[in-house]
């Protein structure tokens, strides 16, 4: 017998409100964010804003950019912007969201939407009480096999999710000097890494309530490595491992009472997966033809929706999830470094 997936329900990449968005931070991310949005969608980057005139100009020049600011000030300032994507380094998240939110602009904050669930807490905050659109760019959230797995479990296939195991790992060559293993600069496999396979957890199985990690740190106290046990209210369990010394698969898998998933791709990027349930395996395979970085183009889409639709913030990952996950984030840090210092 042939399974019967339901559609995901992704906001459609063309048609629709479209916005006007400027870019803080031109670095890799952005080129990319930018690269897929005018490739893949109706939404567009109309500005970039960099402390550096060269580098802003050097930006707008290969994306077909209008116009380069030489300040974040002058970015968020533009009339002709309706959204800030800020993608500086994890350190500056925070005043660059604050920033933009000042100037009444939506924003779409990249993972991890700050560095601590505090300061995640002060962006919620800012964004709330001006009125605007904020969100964390956790993109995998918005990627088609992940919102047919949300239809999967609305429609009762999975059953209880009961557990979940994830992994993410990168590996860095961590050179002296590299941003990955300055904690000034952010630095560490949890905030680069580690956020996609908490985030992932708490997708899954819930917000957790208990918390057992360790792992292994530089002697500055950046986290390599790392193996968090996660346990919510509801008893259901997940277990994330991350690291930046060896690269792992991503084949993540969400376990259910009336059936389980187990990804046949990478689960961060636009990926296939197979549902198992009494009557057997059954493929699913990503129908968007979108591969890698471009997939980030669905939360974009997401988020013009939302706009449109007079939204502040997302249903699918909300200000309060967002600070869920950083109180996460934050505590896994913290056990990983005590257990580091007691080996």
């Amino acid at each position: 017998m042939t399974f019967a997936f339901p559609q995901p329900e992704t906001a459609p990449l063309r048609g629709g409100n479209r916005l006007r968005w400027g870019v803080i931070g031109p670095g890799e991310i952005a080129g990319d964010f930018t690269a897929t949005l005018h490739a893949n969608s109706d939404q567009r980057v109309v500005a970039v804003g960099s402390r550096s005139h060269d580098r802003a100009v050097a930006f707008a020049r290969k994306h077909g950019v209008e116009r380069a600011h030489d300040s974040y000030e002058a970015l968020v300032a533009d009339p002709e912007v309706d959204v800030v994507y800020v993608a500086s380094p994890h350190p500056q998240h925070t005043e660059h969201a604050l920033l933009a939110i000042a100037a009444g602009k939506h924003v779409l904050v990249e993972k991890p939407f700050a560095t601590s669930a505090a300061d995640a807490v002060r962006i919620a905050a800012d964004a709330r009480a001006a009125g605007v659109f904020a969100m964390e760019a956790l993109w995998t959230r918005f990627l088609p096999h992940t919102r047919t797995i949300d239809a999967l479990r609305a429609r009762g296939d999975l059953g209880d999710v009961i557990l979940a195991t994830v992994d993410v790992g990168w590996k860095n060559p961590l050179e002296p000097g590299s941003r990955m293993v300055d904690p000034d600069a952010g630095g560490g496999a949890l905030l680069d890494a580690g956020v996609y396979g908490l985030w992932f957890a708490q997708w899954a199985t819930g917000v957790p309530v208990t918390i057992r990690a360790t792992g292994r740190s530089t002697e500055r106290g950046v986290d390599l490595q790392s193996v968090a046990a996660l346990a919510t209210a509801d008893g259901a369990h997940a277990t994330v491992a991350t690291s930046i010394l060896t690269a792992t698969d991503g084949l993540a898998t969400i376990g259910g009472t009336a059936a389980s998933v187990r990804f046949t791709d990478h689960f961060v990027f636009p990926a296939s997966f197979v549902l198992r349930d009494g009557d057997g395996w059954h493929p699913w395979q990503d129908p968007s033809g979108l591969s890698g970085r471009e997939g980030l183009v669905w939360q974009a889409a997401a988020l013009a929706a939302d706009v449109g639709a007079g939204r502040t913030e997302s249903a699918l990952h909300s200000l309060d999830d967002t600070v869920a996950l950083m109180t996460t984030l934050d505590e896994v840090r913290r056990q990983v470094a005590v257990d580091a210092v007691a080996g």
